[in-house]
């Protein structure tokens, strides 16, 4: 589960002050699939660094699976990230002069997984994506969408737990768009996978199962059908 309980994230002082996340309170229980929705300049990436200890927050808590981040030290934050987060996001940020099978084990050595384990695990990522006959060949010469699987490959090469996508269509024709989502879904379906979504896609937000909509860095709605969602309370 996360928790954000008051969250704000502040850029800037006085007159040039500028309230990115702005007292912020929801939880997510495990296995949800949660649209944070809003235009640009809505805070809604912001808010995604936030919670996944991309960045640091300026008050407030988040805690995933009951430890509090602010409490963690800088590498005991980066080992939950490496353990149990993934990341995907739009514009990809794959190693174009690198091979997939190198792109993919880059978060395997960070883990410190041990050697005779990790092209296996590769080769695991690569097959769920239906990469696996691109294993030897440079990410720059994969195609747009063949990228941002990739992109998932190496977000879901460690198990993780939770997966965070920011914008993950944003770069791709529908067809290839509707690919990747399934993917992102299948995790989330089978694996139970947390999946958020940062979107400004309303129709991907409506196949989640929650949306929250971000304006001004304010939570300005939330809609939750099935009751997943719901408002942090503290010492839950």
């Amino acid at each position: 589960m996360i928790i954000a309980e008051n969250v704000s994230k502040v850029y800037g002082k006085g007159d040039a002050r500028l309230a990115a996340v702005d007292d912020v309170s929801l939880a997510m229980p495990s296995g949800i699939k949660l649209a944070i929705v809003g235009k640009s300049g809505s805070g809604k990436s912001t808010l995604m660094h936030v919670l996944s200890g991309l960045d640091s927050t300026s008050s407030g808590t988040i805690t995933i699976d009951g430890r509090e981040l602010t409490k963690l030290k800088p590498k005991e934050i980066d080992r939950l990230r490496g353990d149990d987060i993934g990341f995907i996001f739009q514009s990809f940020f794959v190693e174009a002069n690198q091979t997939c099978l190198q792109n993919i084990m880059a978060p395997l050595e960070i883990a410190r997984t041990p050697k005779g384990k990790r092209r296996a695990l590769v080769v695991k990522a690569l097959e769920a994506v239906g990469l696996k006959d691109k294993a030897d060949v440079n990410a720059g010469n994969l195609s747009g969408g063949q990228k941002q699987r990739l992109a998932i490959a190496r977000a879901i090469v460690n198990s993780p737990k939770i997966v965070f996508a920011d914008e993950p269509t944003g770069n791709l024709d529908s067809a290839t768009g509707e690919m990747v989502i399934k993917l992102l879904f299948d995790l989330n379906k089978k694996l139970g996978v947390t999946l958020l979504v940062v979107t400004h896609d309303l129709e991907l937000a409506k196949r989640c199962d929650a949306q929250v909509h971000i304006k001004d860095g304010k939570i300005i709605k939330t809609i939750d059908p099935h009751k997943k969602l719901f408002k942090a309370e503290r010492g839950t």
